[in-house]
């Protein structure tokens, strides 16, 4: 693997780029846009990309890869995939079979690391979003300590290389990581991380259990109607983020993401425009102060722009700890 990025060494040996492409595409919007986004990804220098089973768009970012790569441009190994099982496929007799659709959708023999997106499960079926006549989620009983062997067979299968987990709180991950005979530990904790939310208890955790922790929404949120509430703050018009990024002669985009660089945080960026794309990938092409650190360390307020409320009533809900 090489770029313009540098890597951090996850705990199986694998290296992952520090910043990464992010492919969540809201439902409005057309997948076109996200075919393109990652040609253009590629193009300015984005080696990692992320995206997962729910997302509805593997078809489209495997047909990005695999064209950049018979265009020269890349080989499969330069590129660090992410994927994700959804919550519907936690029973461990079904984690392969959603991996394995999800390397069907991507044309692809392997992914560079697979996720658990949240530690809830829901009732398997046809729907990613089960409900009953009531509107309400339906909720499966899983032992997650099961899935996550399924998810070692995974990737001992080789349909993997490296396995973690997504949305969990410090006490499930000390679930998994204490589990009797375990066999791999999680390489990643993939969380909502940005100025407004960073997650300081989360990542001090993660950093003393060798888990990195990887930040989704770091520029706030695209605000897709199913996840996040219209009237939510806009994270990239903050003043003082602004004030920071004209100091800088940079993007308030480019700020926020070299503030997660600068914690060790592996960074997602998000953006279908080009010009974004291009100025995301520029964050190590200036530096923070200590200072700056500290200024952008006050705007935390615990804030989450995703809280998954359709996995509220489950008791492995994974927002209800501080951290």
């Amino acid at each position: 693997m090489s770029s313009k990025h540098t890597y951090v060494t996850l705990n199986d040996g694998h290296l992952m780029p520090t910043l990464g492409f992010g492919t969540y595409t809201p439902e409005e919007l057309p997948k076109s846009l996200t075919l393109e986004g990652v040609k253009l990804a590629i193009d300015a220098g984005f080696r990692h990309i992320d995206t997962a089973y729910t997302y509805h768009v593997e078809e489209e970012v495997g047909q990005a890869i695999r064209g950049k790569i018979e265009e020269g441009v890349v080989k499969r190994e330069d590129i660090f995939l992410t994927s994700k099982l959804w919550c519907t496929f936690h029973r461990p007799e079904m984690v392969r079979s959603n991996l394995e659709k999800s390397l069907e959708k991507l044309q692809l023999d392997y992914v560079d690391l697979y996720l658990i997106h949240y530690p809830v499960p829901l009732k398997p079926g046809k729907e990613d979003f089960p409900t009953d006549e009531h509107g309400k989620s339906m909720l499966d009983t899983v032992d997650l300590l099961a899935t996550w062997e399924a998810m070692e067979k995974c990737k001992d299968a080789g349909l993997a290389k490296s396995i973690g987990v997504s949305n969990f709180n410090h006490k499930q991950l000390e679930m998994i990581l204490n589990k009797p005979g375990l066999k791999y530990k999680p390489v990643c904790n993939q969380v909502e991380c940005h100025l407004y939310l960073n997650q300081s208890k989360l990542l001090h955790f993660c950093k003393s259990k060798d888990i990195v922790l990887v930040a989704y929404c770091a520029l706030g949120s695209q605000r897709p109607k199913r996840w996040v509430d219209s009237s939510a703050p806009v994270l990239l018009t903050d003043p003082v983020l602004v004030d920071m990024a004209k100091k800088h002669k940079r993007s308030p985009a480019q700020i926020a993401l070299r503030y997660q660089l600068d914690r060790g945080v592996v960074t997602l960026a998000q953006s279908v425009k080009e010009k974004e794309i291009k100025e995301n990938i520029q964050v190590y092409e200036f530096q923070l102060t200590l200072e700056d650190m500290k200024v952008l360390d006050g705007l935390d307020k615990n804030f989450r722009y995703a809280p998954a409320p359709f996995l509220l009533d489950h008791p492995n809900y994974p927002f209800s700890d501080e951290y």
